[in-house]
């Protein structure tokens, strides 16, 4: 039966502003057997069903691939009638994990394959009391709205019949499985001075906010989180970004747990003008439920650096790959390239339809120019092309790992499409850059390859090179999957183009800006552009340590032009992950820069899915055997 043919997207109100709080009392009259809830919003929504939790936590998704969600409340429910709740948060305003939307909530129950309830005008709804609705103030520009909350008791307006809101979507089910909900876990009490609390988690979790204060009388509470602390105390601000919640207690026992918003820590700051009693405060850990490969390491440290990637990777999964859990939450095209090159080998389904799933929603996003948005999914106009191209070659590892040719045959119009705006940018020199304030000229964090340089030509070798790699690798899906590639592009003639530009025949190495850097030379020579003599005496350079070093991010791409001769430089990357990721060994997960939570001016994250490489090289190596 195709979803919610006779249900209507609702709100609470005629027109809403951007972050509001609405809530549905729909009510269900169940006989028994199974029972089956779908529901689809804009924002986000939490389900409790005769006053228990059920479900919570829309797929981030586009109105062209509406994603819905399919609970079995069998379980919760009781013969007569039975009382559904429906908070949902409506964001409203774009971020670069959010696309804006009209607000909206749509359901639908399924008992025995009969519909015995559906949204519509008849739902009584109404605007949540304790929820600031239009308060607008962000975490941060990629992970969007923090909230406050007014525990007192407040004379709440009855429930009203809800309004119709038109919006014209296609409904998908989730392409992938809900998260679990861990036991709670509690922060022990670390400082107090009476104004401010902190709790230390013990180690990073991920997962929803939970606490029980006592509070002598009503005051503001604000409730601030981090991966470390910074001069004994969270880090609350670090430039525009605001890493807090704002409570306000009743009289008496406050009891709390939001079930919406994530937030990844060690560490708990409460600060509060009046006195309170902390209970209980920490996280209800969310995680997404698949099984970790057993492999046989010997060395400690080695099993030591394998186990810290392997969690840093399952933290960063929610409903898609997130970069960093912490502060962003965003799915990149590049970040999940490296997660889901490691998923194959850390756990044991291979996570191949988690990894689908992230590809496919990828798919789906919609620029105008033919590439893809910097992230899924996005409400900024901002674009990084290189990641793009990465997306190819995440597509074929994906094939070639799951030999599911499916997603490629219904996705291949867009894989083709972003190839071909690379092409019409291409002149006799090359493929030209991407300029305006939508392009973000990326390719690491590094010095001359953050895109903020002073690096004004209209080519340069990184996104030539990483083009080819594209190339190469839908060449690849083209003859995996016996179809004929529709694109013509002359290889040879493009590479002796930027080969003139930037290979110094006196040094044999690629440079930009006059720097030789790891990175290039080392996508030189997987693209093909170095072949041989001079591709070797290439990997001599990149083994000794003579050129300008990428950060943990890219130092795949080094590992794997070093690996491409054979095994005489095994050692060489072996030694380089024991060294670089040895001591991140004690914060129990790996950083997004080797410089830990100080990059970034204070914002580096110590929790960062890219950097979990690792795991993909020690299986490579033979280090890591499964089991």
């Amino acid at each position: 039966m195709k979803a919610f043919e006779n249900s209507k997207f609702i709100w609470f109100e005629r027109d809403s502003s951007p972050d509001s709080y609405g809530e549905f009392f729909p009510i269900l009259c169940y006989e028994g057997g199974d029972c089956v809830f779908r529901i689809s919003c804009d924002g986000d929504y939490t389900l409790f069903v005769n006053g228990r939790y059920a479900s919570s936590n829309q797929y981030g998704d586009f109105e062209h691939y509406k994603v819905f969600d399919e609970i079995d409340i069998s379980p919760f429910l009781q013969t007569g009638e039975n009382s559904l709740y429906i908070l949902v948060w409506h964001f409203g305003t774009d971020t670069q994990r959010y696309k804006k939307y009209k607000p909206g909530v749509i359901f639908e129950a399924m008992c025995n394959d009969r519909i015995v309830l559906t949204s519509g005008e008849t739902t009584p709804s109404r605007k949540n009391a304790h929820y600031k609705s239009g308060r607008c103030r962000r975490i941060s520009s990629q992970l969007g709205l923090s909230y406050e909350y007014d525990n007192r008791d407040k004379n709440e307006e009855t429930p009203h019949s809800s309004y119709i809101i038109e919006k014209k979507c296609v409904f998908a089910p989730r392409p992938n499985k809900r998260l679990c909900l861990g036991d709670f876990v509690g922060g022990s009490e670390i400082y107090n001075d009476g104004k401010r609390i902190i709790f230390d988690l013990g180690k990073e979790y991920l997962g929803l906010l939970s606490f029980e204060i006592e509070a002598e009388a009503v005051c503001e509470i604000n409730i601030a989180h981090a991966e470390h602390l910074e001069n004994g105390f969270v880090p609350r601000r670090i430039h525009e970004r605001d890493f807090s919640i704002d409570f306000i207690t009743k009289k008496g026992t406050n009891a709390y747990t939001n079930y919406m918003l994530r937030h990844a820590c060690r560490y708990l700051e409460i600060s509060t003008p009046g006195q309170v009693f902390v209970r209980k405060i920490g996280i209800i850990p969310q995680y997404y439920p698949t099984a970790r490969q057993e492999v046989s390491i010997e060395n400690e440290l080695d099993r030591q650096i394998y186990d810290i990637c392997l969690n840093t990777l399952e933290l960063s999964m929610m409903e898609h790959y997130v970069d960093c859990p912490w502060r962003e939450q965003c799915l990149y095209a590049y970040d999940s390239r490296n997660q889901m090159l490691s998923g194959y080998y850390a756990f044991k389904d291979g996570n191949f339809e988690y990894a689908r799933s992230n590809l496919l929603l990828m798919s789906k996003d919609e620029r105008q120019d033919g590439l893809l948005s910097i992230c899924f999914p996005c409400g900024t106009n901002l674009t990084i092309p290189s990641f793009c191209l990465y997306y190819i070659i995440a597509l074929w590892e994906y094939l070639s790992h799951t030999g599911d040719k499916s997603l490629i045959f219904e996705i291949r119009d867009k894989i083709e499409r972003i190839l071909e705006a690379f092409i019409s940018n291409k002149s006799g020199e090359g493929v030209s850059r991407f300029f305006g304030n939508d392009y973000w000229n990326f390719y690491d964090w590094s010095e001359g390859a953050d895109g903020y340089s002073d690096y004004k030509g209209d080519f340069d070798p990184p996104l030539n090179l990483i083009f080819l790699l594209a190339v190469k690798a839908y060449g690849n899906i083209c003859t995996y999957c016996n179809i004929e590639s529709k694109l013509s592009i002359n290889k040879s003639l493009l590479i002796s183009k930027i080969k003139e530009q930037f290979f110094n025949q006196d040094t044999g190495l690629w440079e930009m800006n006059g720097i030789a850097s790891e990175l290039v030379n080392s996508l030189a020579i997987l693209s093909g552009a170095s072949s041989g003599q001079e591709a070797e005496l290439i990997c001599r350079a990149l083994s000794d340590g003579k050129l300008a070093p990428c950060s943990l991010s890219m130092k795949c791409f080094k590992y794997d032009a070093l690996l491409k001769f054979g095994t005489q430089h095994n050692n060489s990357v072996l030694e380089e992950i024991r060294r670089t990721y040895s001591p991140m060994i004690e914060t129990g997960t790996v950083w997004e820069t080797a410089k830990g939570s100080v990059d970034f001016d204070g914002a580096g994250s110590l929790c960062h899915g890219w950097s979990a490489i690792p795991i993909y090289y020690y299986h490579k190596l033979g280090i890591a055997t499964k089991k």
